[in-house]
Order: structure tokens, then sequence, then C-alpha cells
């Protein structure tokens, strides 16, 4: 991608406003007009996508709904690994984004890869309870994360894995008279990603903690693309529904 694809990316970002009467049309408003050039700069931005796909174990013949999976570029972190689940949902708001996922279905040749266009909250696959779900980067779009948890909770058959990576606040104090460093960054953060309507909070992290038996739980900082002075706090989560 060139610098002008980025810019485009960045207009969209910062600039643009968002429209529409609801969160599907607020979702499409905003990546109608990135979509085509979506993948390449958010795979500088999004980290740890990988790594959160390496840390589940894809079990064979089984079925993983990717929640917000929006292009389906998650689907390339399967591997040959794709091959081996009976049914991968990409379930996303976005019509523009979901066009793109089913172009690259098309071309790759995934037969057990389907996309929906619904919401997270709400959504239930018709064959009954899944094994993994996972949200890269959507839970901090979803109003209503809360929601979106305890749905795919309840889709999880007991002992399925839940995989999220995503932006978060970490957990800050008040110093004497004055707020935190940690404080300060937070609310910084707070207010950069809620222009693009996303909402990053210090209570997604332990409320998924506390729903999950946690087998893994990174906690980072990575540069942002063109601003590398800037460190974005993320965290990578892999944990299961209790039995």
């Amino acid at each position: 991608m060139t610098f002008a694809s980025d810019l485009k990316i960045l207009y969209h970002l910062a600039l643009k406003p968002v429209r529409g009467k609801d969160h599907a049309a607020r979702m499409e408003s905003f990546y109608a007009g990135q979509a085509e050039a979506y993948d390449d700069f958010r795979k500088r931005l999004l980290k740890g996508r990988q790594e959160l796909w390496n840390l589940i174990q894809a079990p064979e013949g089984g079925t993983w709904i990717d929640m917000g999976g929006g292009t389906g570029a998650n689907l390339d972190y399967f591997g040959e690994r794709l091959g081996k689940l009976n049914k991968v949902y990409v379930l996303d708001l976005s019509h523009s984004l979901l066009e793109i996922a089913k172009k690259r279905i098309a071309a790759k040749g995934w037969t057990n890869v389907e996309t929906v266009e619904a919401d997270a909250t709400t959504f239930q696959p018709a064959g009954g309870p899944v094994d993994v779900v996972t949200f890269s980067y959507s839970l901090t779009m979803i109003p209503d994360w809360f929601a979106a948890i305890e749905n795919a909770l309840a889709m999880l058959r007991p002992g399925g894995t839940l995989g999220v990576v995503d932006f978060y606040l970490p957990a800050s104090h008040r110093g004497e008279g004055r707020l935190s460093r940690r404080a300060r960054a937070n609310r910084f953060w707070r207010v950069w990603f809620a222009q693009d309507g996303v909402r990053l909070s210090e209570e997604h992290l332990p409320y998924l903690r506390s729903r999950l038996i946690t087998d893994a739980c990174l906690e980072r900082a990575r540069a942002v693309p063109y601003l590398p002075w800037l460190r974005v706090p993320h965290y990578i989560l892999v944990g299961r529904r209790p039995r």
C-alpha cells in the first residue's frame, strides 16, 4: 500500500464524520470508504492477532466464530488449521467489510467459511454450541460490550474457548491530589479513540477474567504508525467457559 492509501485511512479515522441512526448504520458509515485499504493499515496498527490465534487450539471438526471479523483477514492466521475446522463464521455489522471477506473466501476456496451480517450481542448459530469465539479489536467497537461477552459465552459449549485481543485502559489510581501518570495516559487514549467510536475501558479485562478460566493473559503497549513516540496499550486473553 502507498502513503496515499494510508492518508485515506487516516482521514476516515480522524476527520470523516460518522453518521447513522443506529450502530449498524454508523459502522457502515465509518468503514465503507476505507474497506479496500483497511487490511494493510490495520495490520500495522492492530498488533497481537497472530499471537492470539497461535494461543488457541483449533479443534478438529469444530466450529469457530470470529465476532467483528470484518474483511476476514484473520482467516489467514489459521494456516493449515483452517481446513481441520468444520465451520468458521466471520460475523460483522459492516456490509462493506463483509464484501471484502466474501472475495477473500472465494479466492482461497474456503468452503467451510461463511460470512454473517449480524449483531454480536444477539447472533446465535443455528447448529448449537460452538468450540471457539474470538473478538479481534472488535469488543471496543461494540457499545453494549457486556451483552457481546455474555452472548459469546452463551454460544460456547462448556469448556469452549473465548479469545480476545484489543485496546484497553490498564487499571489506574489517583496520586496525591492529582491524577497519576497512568490515569492521565488513560484519559488521553479514551478521548483519542472515542473519535472513531472505539470505547476503551478499564472494565473489559477484569470482567473477562471474572467470567473465564484464564489460560493466557498478556498486557502490552505498541507504537502507533507514523507516531512512534506513542505506545497504545493492548491485551491478549484466552480463557475457557467454566463447565
